[in-house]
């Protein structure tokens, strides 16, 4: 039997070559990142590893804490992928800075205020500032890999058609891991939303205190239109609509209602953060 989400990534896939709106007619631009200045194009790259680096530490909080051992193995493994992603980004951010930078200096040097990460992915594990890794909430963690993952998937497959070439190539790699991380995602969605009373309850309230937060990633700044503008980007009208045509269907499908739109934006991709 296909998986559920087969049909909507598929979907998606082709949507993303096609639209060369998303980021870009590569050879109309030429070498487009040159119209983006380096301070820019650097931002833009940390904007990215940022989330997957920020991520996948909440993620490995559940280390030795999982609710069975299989999945235990199988969280920690997502947030390896995310440091691998959050690692080749910082490697080539630290590659076109002058002087160049390491990845461990981008990583563990800089200031709270300089770090550019949603504030989604930045709250704990159970959705409460006060709650230690121990008191995770499982439903918590599975929306919120979940509605990343749609977010992040349909982002790769545009980027793997940007104009920087390495970034290009490390979307292509980001595809294939992603993938993965949304079908399992995917798979604990509908298996605890259309599961117990309590389990529906759970990831209902989970599904409700998170969507807010998504605002933030749809909101385009001078930075989002200048990596758009260079080819380098991707188009957050564009995003919007591939991340709702996977999210809200899934979302349906396990029983949970879809949350009305709010007027909530965090400010985390501004570098203003949570506790």
């Amino acid at each position: 039997m296909a998986h559920p989400m087969d049909a909507t990534t598929t979907t998606m896939d082709t949507a993303a070559h096609r639209d060369a709106s998303v980021n870009g007619d590569t050879a109309a631009h030429g070498d487009a990142t040159a119209h983006m200045d380096t301070i820019s194009h650097i931002g833009y790259l940390l904007r990215l590893a940022d989330n997957a680096l920020v991520l996948s530490h909440r993620l490995a909080e559940w280390t030795g804490h999982g609710p069975v051992i299989e999945e235990d193995i199988a969280m920690t493994n997502i947030a390896l992928d995310l440091l691998g992603q959050a690692r080749l980004l910082y490697q080539h951010a630290g590659s076109l800075s002058d002087p160049p930078r390491t990845e461990d200096e981008l990583a563990y040097f800089r200031d709270t205020v300089q770090f550019r990460n949603f504030t989604m992915l930045e709250l704990p594990n159970s959705g409460v500032a006060s709650a230690g890794a121990a008191d995770g909430d499982y439903a918590f963690t599975i929306v919120r890999n979940f509605l990343y993952s749609a977010w992040a998937l349909p982002l790769w497959h545009a980027l793997a058609g940007s104009t920087d070439a390495q970034l290009a190539a490390i979307a292509g790699k980001a595809v294939k891991e992603t993938r993965y991380h949304l079908r399992h995602a995917g798979d604990w969605l509908e298996r605890l939303g259309d599961g117990t009373e309590e389990s529906h309850r759970r990831m209902q309230t989970a599904l409700d205190m998170l969507l807010p937060y998504a605002n933030e990633w749809f909101a385009a700044d001078e930075l989002d239109r200048a990596a758009l503008a260079a080819g380098v980007g991707v188009d957050l009208a564009w995003l919007r609509e591939q991340w709702l045509s996977i999210a809200r269907p899934a979302a349906e499908a396990a029983t949970l209602r879809w949350p009305a739109d709010s007027g909530f934006r965090s400010t985390g991709k501004q570098g203003l953060h949570s506790e």
